[in-house]
């Protein structure tokens, strides 16, 4: 299969318009789960219907393997018919009047393929994705779940080399979304196509993807394992869309208790200021102990602060504390035993903090030098 390359890809709509997708560099290996990640507005699903060949791209080049299938510039654009993709959207688009079972077998039969050939396939995509009881039911008779199954069915039917998928789980409730997670990754372990799926949700893209490529304003923000983008976000904007209490922001220039306890940690832990920068604390990263807890504060960063409140979530926690007059949330998957109004120590270790500088790029934590010490000791 095919590597998906785009080369300084854009995409604008009117001439003195902002681009909906900006010089965007990518590539997808072939095998890979590729999400592409980012809020309502920021040119991914753009990006997906450039892949596929629904929109044609303003400017750079677009690459399926080794065949350049759109570039402006070379006067070069393959339809979307001739690039062998599979295309899954928000509506299934399964004909009404068709069983399962013709739904599945409606792109064979467009491809003139043997009819023994044709039902071989047929009996084994329904049987990988469990459907095979449902073979002549009409999609007005199937569930959401069901629907879509049918509906990844008929794509990987005629065996795409990419499967393109925008937001198909957006229509389910949440057990089913949960459900075809787990059916999409095992199908993705089964067949090894290589797939682009379009999404706003972020543990979707975390559960899901090989890759995470996260987008804002049109502009690719960052692409790594969902590991990479969760524990090494690339700026700011990153940290703070990834992470479900999402991450506590301090900012180092406000002239507030917080932000001077974290610029005095912080100077002794860099060696210096960061001007205008912030520091970012993921809630399951802190810990909570007494007030007068001994810790080691060359490894560690603490804040004084006061409980304000518990919120169960099943199976865990949200603590919500005050520090001066900030808000900061910790999460939890032990009962807390602690009272509302208590005053605690939060606790992070140096490695756990998130460091940016005035423009949202992260900083690398640098271990902490000998003079750091002596000047955090002081």
């Amino acid at each position: 299969m095919p590597n998906i390359r785009l080369n300084s890809v854009s995409k604008q709509y009117e001439k003195n318009a902002a681009p909906a997708v900006n010089a965007v560099d990518l590539e997808i290996n072939d095998g890979e789960f590729m999400c592409l990640l980012g809020p309502s507005g920021c040119g991914k699903t753009t990006t997906l219907r450039m892949i596929a060949g629904l929109e044609n791209i303003s400017d750079g080049q677009l690459l399926l393997g080794d065949t350049l299938v759109d570039s402006k510039q070379d006067g070069v654009f393959v339809p979307p018919e001739k690039r062998n993709l599979g295309l899954v959207f928000q509506s299934y688009a399964l004909w009404p009047h068709l069983t399962v079972e013709k739904n599945i077998d409606f792109g064979l039969k467009l491809r003139k393929i043997e009819k023994a050939e044709r039902e071989k396939t047929i009996h084994s995509v329904m049987k990988t994705l469990g459907i095979e009881k449902y073979r002549h039911r009409y999609p007005s008779q199937l569930s959401g779940g069901q629907q879509q199954r049918v509906a990844l069915a008929r794509m990987l039917a005629v065996q795409p080399d990419i499967l393109l998928m925008d937001e198909p789980l957006s229509n389910l409730d949440a057990r089913l979304r949960l459900e075809m997670r787990t059916e999409l990754k095992r199908i993705h372990n089964a067949f090894k196509t290589t797939i682009v799926f379009v999404t706003h949700d972020q543990w979707e893209a975390m559960a899901l993807a090989t890759k995470i490529a996260v987008m804002k304003d049109g502009e690719l923000q960052q692409v790594g394992t969902p590991n990479e983008i969760y524990d090494r976000p690339a700026n700011r904007f990153v940290a703070e869309f990834v992470g479900t209490p999402p991450i506590n922001i301090i900012e180092l220039d406000e002239a507030s208790l917080c932000s001077e306890l974290a610029r005095n940690h912080i100077r002794a832990y860099v060696g210096h200021d960061i001007p205008g920068g912030s520091i970012g604390l993921r809630p399951e990263r802190m810990s909570v102990a007494a007030a007068d807890a001994n810790i080691d504060n060359q490894k560690a960063f603490r804040l004084h602060a006061k409980l304000e409140g518990i919120l169960p979530t099943g199976g865990s926690w949200i603590l919500e504390f005050s520090v001066a007059d900030h808000r900061l949330h910790v999460t939890t998957q032990t009962p807390p035993h602690y009272k509302e109004g208590e005053s605690l120590s939060l606790i992070i270790s140096n490695d756990n903090l998130h460091l940016f500088d005035n423009q949202g790029l992260a900083i690398d934590m640098p271990c902490m030098s000998s003079t750091s010490q002596q000047q955090f000791q002081k």
